[in-house]
């Protein structure tokens, strides 16, 4: 599998990302993980617009799935070869609502079903393309859901936004590449249920058996480096940040 992260800054964009979007391929398939604040610019930096093969949304959060109603206008208005046929979309239960009240001015409201197909997230498993896909609901405030990916013998697990819980230990048991959320400061931010900090990403990487740890959805108020260090006093696997723009082989 080939990871591109196409922005991974948390809750808004920063000047060097945008928010949370990320690219994975295998066999000529192009599966895109979130599409959030600025990512619809930044991905075509990686792929062509109309060379997805499908998206993944973790939630409804504006930072994580608003810049498919720009990617709407891209595949209901295409110029050269009428309107794309409908693209799969997972989502939490009210996505393509959430995203027609976002839009406000569709020609109709069925409209974003023409281009999109929308399927509802559900805890379990599935395949698209030649991913297979797990998937459970973690700790947000609104539904929100992490994700192992898995292709020929490799995994990836993405834990969306989420604050500490069991579902991501198990979503990331034993898996390769652990791309994992750590917006918070240990010793600074204390809200339950809403984001990890560095340790507790740290923490979960070592209960899971992690073999990389990828440090993702870091707002620009929070200090990157603290987080890094933090994590790498529990965990002894390899850490590093998530960069706009990295390329990883999983």
């Amino acid at each position: 599998m080939k990871l591109t992260v196409v922005g991974c800054s948390g809750s808004f964009p920063s000047m060097e990302s945008a928010c949370s979007s990320y690219l994975l391929e295998a066999d000529g398939f192009r599966l895109l993980l979130d599409m959030g604040n600025g990512a619809l610019g930044e991905l075509q930096r990686h792929s062509g617009l109309y060379d997805l093969d499908a998206v993944v949304l973790s939630h409804l959060h504006a930072d994580h799935c608003i810049d498919l109603c720009g990617y709407f206008v891209v595949r209901y208005y295409r110029p050269d070869g009428g309107r794309c046929e409908p693209m799969p979309v997972y989502g939490p239960a009210g996505t393509e609502r959430r995203l027609t009240v976002a839009h406000a001015d569709l020609p109709h409201d069925g409209a974003m079903s023409e281009v999109f197909e929308f399927r509802t997230l559900e805890p379990g498993t599935f395949t698209v393309g030649p991913f297979t896909v797990r998937t459970d609901r973690v700790s947000h405030p609104v539904e929100a859901f992490g994700f192992r990916i898995e292709h020929d013998g490799s995994s990836l697990t993405y834990s969306g936004d989420t604050g500490p819980c069991d579902a991501l230990d198990d979503l990331a048991s034993g898996t390769d590449f652990f791309l994992c959320e750590a917006s918070f400061t240990y010793g600074k931010e204390e809200i339950p249920d809403l984001h990890l900090n560095g340790r507790e990403a740290g923490e979960h990487a070592r209960r899971a058996g992690a073999g990389r740890l990828v440090l993702t959805h870091i707002p620009p108020w929070t200090d990157p480096d603290i987080n890094i260090r933090d994590a790498q006093k529990v965990y002894d696997g390899p850490v590093e940040v998530a960069k706009a723009g990295a390329v990883y082989e999983i």
